[in-house]
């Protein structure tokens, strides 16, 4: 007998500007086909098992979590929130320092509240 998959615990998407890019996808899609399959299923990984904690993710501050990939010669991130059922893929970066960089998370905290603020008019 076949075991089916159960659905995801969150739909993740893009966040998307006013103007329709997609800073994420953008990203992702300038990075070799390996580096995107191996954050790809990070990102898959977490929409299954949500809520988890490190080392494949981590909480920053507020709302902006970090999902963490280790590609073949760097380190890539991608920043994201939670509403509900819905996981906002909000900056997506390859790590230069130890730390998460202040303006990273600030900008990830920009496009959340850019994504929920047009989010509650619908």
């Amino acid at each position: 007998m076949t075991k089916l998959k159960s659905p995801p615990k969150l739909d993740a998407f893009f966040y998307k500007t006013e103007m329709g890019a997609e800073p994420v996808k953008e990203w992702l899609l300038a990075l070799t086909k390996t580096d995107r399959k191996q954050i790809g299923s990070d990102v898959s990984y977490v929409q299954f098992k949500w809520p988890i904690g490190k080392p494949q993710v981590d909480h920053l501050r507020g709302a902006i979590w970090e999902i963490r990939t280790t590609l073949k010669t760097r380190i890539a991130r991608i920043l994201f929130a939670v509403e509900g059922n819905n996981m906002v893929l909000l900056h997506g970066f390859i790590k230069k320092t130890q730390a998460t960089d202040k303006n990273d998370i600030d900008l990830a905290e920009v496009r959340y509240k850019d994504w929920k603020q047009h989010h509650e008019k619908k």
